[in-house]
This record gives C-alpha cells, sequence and structure tokens, in this order.
C-alpha cells in the first residue's frame, strides 16, 4: 500500500472522528498479544470478576484482537467525552436524593457512540476505495464484545490506564467513553500513552468500599458499580451502608482525579444529563412499576438491569438515608412481588425504624417463602438496642 496514501487517511480519520463528536483518536497495531491480558487472567483467577461469568468465557480472545477478528491490521480507538456540569460528588450529602452515576443521565452510551462509528467506518473504507488502496473492511465495537477497550485506548496513544483501571486523558481526564474500528487497513500506529499517575493515590483513598487492592487493580466483589449494576445478587451486608445514596454506578474514583482540571463538559447532547436524573428523589423511584420504570428510563442504560434490581438500589439508599418519612413507603414494599425487593425492604425498615421491622418480623417470617428474603429477617437482632 501506498505509505503517503494510508498518511493521507489517518488525517482524514482524525478530522472526520472530530467532525462526529470525538475528542480522541489513535490507531494501534492489532498484532500481538495484549499484556493487559495476562492481568485479566489474573484477575479472573482471584475470582475478582464475581458473577460476571461472561469474563472467564472470552479470556483468549481478549488477549489478542486477531483471536476475535484474524483480518485486523489496524485498530482505531475513539474517545468521546461526557464530563458533568457540575460536581457530581454534591450529590452524596443530599440523602434524600439518589445518586446516579454520570454516564447514565440520559441516552444509552452505546446506541450515541456506535452509530458515529459505523459513519466513521463506512467513510474511512470508502476513502480507503477511493485513494486507490484496494477493498478493505472494518468492523465496530462498543463495549459489547470480547474486546479490551482501555489497554487499546492506552496502545493507540489516547491517554493510559490509572491506577483505578480506568483510561485518563491528559485533554478530558476521566470522563471518556470509548469505542473501536477493527480494520484491515494497515495504518501507522501512534505512539502509546504515558502513565502520568505518578504518586497519587486519590483514586484509590476516595473508594467507599475499598475496592482496590493495590494500584491499578480492581476487585469488582467490592465495587459499588459492579455491586449496583452488574451482580443480580443480594448486595452483602457489609457494602450497604457505604453506598450510601448511590444507586446507579459510582463516580467517585474518576471524580477525585486531578486530571480532571483539564476535562471539559460533554458537549453531545443526547450524553448531556437529564434535568430528573440528576438528583431524583428516592420517594418518587420507590414507588415505581415495571411500566413506569421502562416509561422513566427508556433509552437510557439504566432500563437494562430491571425495575426490581433498581428499586432494590434505592432501598438500600433510602435505609442510609436516616429520613422517618420513607419508613411507610418501606414497609409497603415488603409486600413486593419480587423477594430481591422484599430483602431490601427489610434491610431498609430497619435502618429508618426498628421498632416496627422487629414488630413485623414475626408475621413476616410465618408467610414468607423466600430463603432470601427470610435470612434478612433472621438477621434482624433480637431487640432494637
Amino acid at each position: 500500500m501506498s505509505r503517503a496514501a494510508l498518511a493521507s487517511l489517518k488525517d482524514f480519520l482524525q478530522a472526520d472522528a472530530r467532525r462526529l463528536g470525538f475528542g480522541g483518536t489513535g490507531v494501534a497495531d492489532a498484532s500481538g498479544n495484549l499484556l493487559a491480558g495476562e492481568r485479566l487472567a489474573d484477575f479472573v483467577a482471584e475470582g475478582r470478576h464475581g458473577t460476571m461469568g461472561w469474563l472467564p468465557e472470552t479470556i483468549d480472545r481478549r488477549r489478542s484482537p486477531r483471536d476475535l477478528w484474524p483480518n485486523v491490521r489496524s485498530i482505531v480507538v475513539v474517545a468521546m467525552n461526557y464530563g458533568p456540569d457540575e460536581d457530581p460528588l454534591e450529590i452524596l450529602d443530599r440523602p434524600e436524593r439518589g445518586a446516579i452515576s454520570v454516564y447514565a443521565r440520559h441516552r444509552d452510551y452505546h446506541d450515541v457512540i456506535k452509530g458515529r462509528l459505523k459513519e466513521l467506518a463506512g467513510r474511512l473504507i470508502a476513502r480507503a476505495r477511493g485513494a486507490g488502496l484496494g477493498e478493505h473492511d472494518a468492523k465496530v465495537f462498543v463495549d459489547t464484545a470480547p474486546v479490551m477497550e482501555k489497554p487499546l485506548g492506552e496502545l493507540a496513544g489516547l491517554g493510559w490506564q490509572g491506577k483505578h483501571t480506568n483510561l485518563l486523558s491528559r485533554d478530558f481526564g476521566s470522563w471518556l467513553f470509548l469505542g473501536s474500528i477493527f480494520t484491515t487497513l494497515d495504518l501507522e500506529a501512534d505512539a502509546p500513552g504515558l502513565d502520568r499517575c505518578g504518586s497519587c493515590r486519590a483514586c484509590l483513598d476516595a473508594c467507599p468500599t475499598h475496592a482496590f487492592p493495590a494500584p491499578y487493580q480492581l476487585d469488582a466483589r467490592r465495587c459499588i458499580s459492579y455491586l449496583t449494576i452488574e451482580t443480580k445478587a443480594v448486595i452483602p451486608r457489609e457494602f450497604r451502608t457505604a453506598m450510601g445514596n448511590r444507586i446507579y454506578g459510582c463516580d467517585d474514583c474518576l471524580a477525585v482525579c486531578p486530571w480532571n482540571k483539564f476535562a471539559q463538559d460533554a458537549s453531545e447532547a443526547k450524553l448531556i444529563a437529564r434535568d430528573d436524573l440528576k438528583a431524583p428523589r428516592l420517594d418518587a423511584l420507590l414507588a415505581l412499576d415495571d411500566a413506569a420504570f421502562r416509561a422513566l428510563f427508556s433509552g437510557s442504560p439504566i432500563k437494562r438491569i430491571g425495575r426490581d434490581k433498581f428499586v432494590s438500589n434505592c432501598l438500600i439508599a433510602a435505609g442510609n438515608s436516616h429520613e422517618p418519612e420513607f419508613a411507610p413507603q418501606v414497609a409497603a414494599l415488603l409486600h413486593d412481588a419480587a423477594p430481591l425487593v422484599r430483602a431490601m425492604a427489610v434491610w431498609a425498615l430497619f435502618q429508618l425504624d426498628r421498632r416496627e421491622a422487629l414488630r413485623l418480623r414475626v408475621v413476616a417470617l410465618d408467610r414468607e417463602t423466600d430463603e432470601t428474603v427470610r435470612s434478612e429477617w433472621h438477621a434482624l437482632p433480637e431487640s432494637q438496642d
């Protein structure tokens, strides 16, 4: 292939990516194994993936891009900024409100980015054909295939994986959505990003549940994002108080990063937070039935976890609020059809009104058949002292 034509094609790629709203674009060589694949293997071997069974099933394909698609020569990695227009940690001081991770406060980023990536990839292949580079192909991925976007983003020069394991950028700080284009084109690779975390520990020290065993290591089983989104199991009691009012994800390790002084507010309209999701009242969320939940979160990534899981997260937040006004609503959810909701209602009611929770226990145990819910009732102390 003509190196001059490929260089011109790469210039076109970067300009077109900017036109489509991507703040950063880099190219990685698809050959060889990713060193991060070894870290992933250790992560899985130690059980830190929790209930995410799809991770051990896809380790081999994640190690090498060519195990996923043998014909790939280059990987284009793009980044889109979704920085908030206010301090996302301020809501943690408003216990009657629910804290939703910044990335989930508007449209599902998968839909937004994938559409742009498909357009970018299509124009790239057409441009290559018009430049006499022959017939080529491309595949796009946005967090839905066994692709290690963060290590590839570092390899493509977009930034580096910080001590919190997320990709950091000198231009956008922590707030980055990533996507990739695998292509048969042999584009010139960019220089890898350099680690600039230095001696900083801000992200590690900020974690409410101590989910980082060491710098650059994460134990997902302790991570609030995993607990509120990924696992369908009852959240362990040891983490519930530390969750505070976080009902979907957690931004603490991202928000405290000093590199965010270079971050910009999201410019893509579809990623700017909806006002009704910046600080929603917990009582309104606890009242959601399935239809209302689906309507409220239509087009949002929150919809994927389902009403029962979401309301169970909200119950933990209500319990942590210590607001007595929530107690009657929480008590009503002891009769919910979903065992997960009933289980968390037991815990939340005890936090809000110990006398009432203990009064209801005997009657509740007489009628309750679900073992998970029964275990929550049995876990309550014998007295309110």
